[in-house]
């Protein structure tokens, strides 16, 4: 009976964290740009329990029986599916039609910054003290140019309209009717593997701290798209890309996560009576 309480409740702790994911999932279903996550399970160890050797009795199954002690998650991976495209028709609303690209923001850690990567492409422009502007994303950070360092320009206020190309050079005009000279081509990130990519919080993701410990490298994790490498970006300005979570899935999975917790809470249970009962004999 201690083993079957040790089973169920080894595998309700895993429910409980597929339960976290699910509803992780269903409260990004309106962000932009958020990936939902995909959790597999797995078996745990199994015990070998053999059949007595005086058993001689002709048999069609294997001889013996395995004893599990529950499941619990193997992996969770973030799926890379194209969201759909909303369209905003505002300048500084860009949007990825191709999967596994990734803008460069830079977020403050401690001292410094980081680079980051997101597929949230709701920018704006923030006044700089000698009346520039810089690029940033809707939560304040920097957006990072194709060498990585943060977009900004002069003129801040007399910027009239923002254009971007499909390969995402950055073109602004003024109202004076000048542009800012060369398009800026804001930094674009293709994952290789982006099941080694760290999650950090929401739509951001970062290279892992124990690259050694993987085996990999950053080279094989991630390429900047960089001169040739830009015509592979895909960009569209003037919308957004939704979360790409399938409602009715998650729904199904958090029902069928339910029923297997209240199982496995129905299992505990009679473990405890059995238990109960085999106390109460005298």
């Amino acid at each position: 009976m201690l083993r079957t309480m040790l089973t169920a409740t080894n595998t309700m702790g895993e429910l409980q964290n597929q339960l976290d994911n699910i509803g992780s999932n269903l409260a990004n279903m309106t962000t932009e740009g958020y990936k939902s996550r995909d959790a597999k399970f797995q078996e745990l160890l199994y015990q070998q329990y053999n059949n007595d050797k005086l058993d001689r009795a002709p048999r069609q199954t294997p001889a013996g029986i395995r004893y599990g002690v529950g499941a619990h998650l193997g992996q969770i991976q973030f799926n890379q599916k194209q969201g759909a495209l909303k369209t905003t028709d505002r300048d500084l609303d860009f949007a990825f039609t191709s999967p596994k690209q990734y803008f460069t923001v830079l977020m403050p850690d401690g001292n410094g910054t980081k680079e980051v990567y997101t597929r949230q492409g709701n920018f704006y422009i923030s006044p700089l003290a000698n009346g520039g502007g810089m690029l940033v994303n809707g939560d304040g950070y920097p957006v990072a140019d194709s060498n990585g360092n943060p977009i900004t320009f002069p003129n801040a206020q007399l910027v009239k309209e923002v254009s971007l190309s499909q390969q995402g050079a950055l073109a602004i005009k003024y109202s004076d009717g000048t542009t800012l000279g060369q398009p800026i081509d804001i930094a674009v990130t293709r994952f290789n593997k982006p099941q080694f990519m760290e999650h950090v919080s929401g739509t951001y993701f970062a290279l892992p701290n124990n690259m050694n410990e993987l085996g990999v490298t950053e080279a094989d994790i991630l390429t900047p798209l960089r001169g040739a490498g830009r015509n592979e970006v895909g960009l569209q300005q003037g919308a957004m890309e939704m979360s790409n979570v399938d409602v009715g899935k998650e729904t199904t999975e958090l029902i069928q996560t339910q029923r297997a917790y209240q199982f496995n809470a129905r299992a505990v249970t009679m473990a405890d009576q059995m238990l109960g009962l085999i106390n109460g004999i005298r």
